[in-house]
């Protein structure tokens, strides 16, 4: 009996104790390494790494105020409205000033990624993805304003190929909001809509699309929905070329450029008849890489005078890329083009086009002659018709404190 006491207060373990405490310990010892032995190069797999995450595309925000309109030359983001307004009869230079105002102040904030100033869904705003709005005036806008008119700011001269409908030409203000965030541009839409419904009604407006942001290695050129790259030979942002091509110099418009907006219907239905080489021909350039039919790589200078075997041009001369190829450098633009889709009708499989946008110091110098010989000859012409077209000063950016425009109102 003196015993029992003694072994419950020294707690002295038994053989089966001693066994199975073992035992325990060493399952123990194989948690308490635990995890590292039993699961250690998958737990190195699935830990969270310390390498920081890259930023959202949603927070890019582009530079609102500058020199230059920023949505000239940025780089073209994957989705873009354009939006042509006329202004109503009472209208008159005092309020052409309020307009612009408001909308400056407006655009400068969504730009940023904040909401408008009377925004009741400013968290649509939060996320700019490069969000950036341009502001063109259109004739009947500087004549309002009593500034002086451009020679070149009057609707192109007419072309054989046009097709034109008044809904989808002219107007006296534009609004174009671009962004990689479709719910960026339709917010931003909106907000400047009201701000403009006062002053103005809206004439036509025209939705377009690139490839999704990240889809394709950047600066990689746009396919059009004939599956044709579209724009190759451009001048490129931030050159003295782009400068001198782009920019206007002086009167109120220094700082600023013009814009040509035509809207191009495209028959994809005719041209599921032609084949790829047929294709290929129609352009001058491979469908694979938009190298020239003479080259290897997208941009390789076409040989115009190669032939082929049989004494043929390799590229044809009513081929797009030879009508619109110019001796005269100065006869150059720079593309910034987004493809529509709309519903089809009826029998249609699609309503679909290019909405060609080009920016230059004078398109009657620098667009007009292009036109003009693609207007004559090129078979391209077989399954494109612009039904639209409209011409707009685009003009100078501004400093904070300014507003666009203010070098014609102010």
């Amino acid at each position: 009996m003196n015993d029992q006491p003694a072994q419950r207060a020294g707690r002295v373990p038994s053989r089966r104790q001693l066994l199975l405490g073992g035992a325990v310990a060493g399952w123990g010892a194989a948690i308490a390494l635990g995890t590292d032995a039993l699961v250690g190069p998958y737990a190195a797999s699935v830990a969270p790494s310390s390498t920081a995450l890259p930023p959202l595309n949603g927070e890019s925000r582009v530079p609102f105020f500058g020199t230059h309109q920023a949505g000239v030359a940025v780089t073209p983001q994957a989705r873009s409205t354009y939006v042509a307004l006329d202004l109503r009869a009472e209208v008159d230079r005092a309020g052409l000033g309020r307009l612009m105002r408001l909308l400056t102040s407006d655009a400068a904030r969504l730009t940023q990624g904040q909401g408008a100033l009377a925004d009741m869904e400013e968290e649509l705003a939060h996320s700019p993805a490069n969000l950036s709005v341009t502001f063109g005036f259109g004739p009947g806008f500087v004549q309002r304003a009593q500034g002086e008119v451009p020679g070149w700011l009057a609707p192109l001269p007419p072309f054989t190929v046009d097709r034109l409908e008044p809904g989808w030409s002219d107007g006296d203000l534009l609004i174009e909001v671009a962004s990689d965030e479709p719910v960026s541009v339709a917010h931003a839409v909106r907000m400047l809509l009201k701000d403009a419904r006062a002053f103005a009604t809206i004439r036509w407006q025209q939705h377009g699309f690139r490839h999704a942001h990240g889809s394709r290695p950047a600066g990689s050129t746009m396919r059009n929905l004939f599956g044709q790259v579209d724009g190759t030979v451009n001048p490129q942002p931030g050159t003295a070329d782009f400068d001198e091509l782009v920019w206007i110099r002086d009167g109120w418009l220094a700082g600023g450029t013009s814009l040509v907006v035509r809207r191009i219907a495209m028959n994809l239905e005719t041209w599921d008849d032609v084949s790829r080489e047929g294709r290929e021909q129609s352009v001058g350039r491979t469908l694979a890489h938009g190298a020239p039919l003479t080259g290897v790589e997208e941009h390789d200078e076409p040989d115009f005078e190669a032939r082929d075997a049989i004494g043929f041009p390799v590229i044809p001369a009513e081929s797009h890329m030879r009508r619109a190829r110019s001796a005269d450098p100065r006869e150059r633009f720079y593309r910034r083009g987004y493809n529509y889709d709309d519903p089809p009708q009826g029998e249609e499989t699609s309503r679909s086009g290019l909405i060609f946008t080009s920016y230059q110091a004078d398109p009657v110098k620098q667009f007009v002659p292009v036109q003009q010989r693609l207007d004559e000859l090129d078979i391209l012409n077989i399954w494109t018709t612009p039904i639209g077209s409209a011409v707009f000063a685009i003009p100078p950016g501004c400093q904070e404190g300014g507003f666009i425009g203010d070098t014609l109102l102010g």
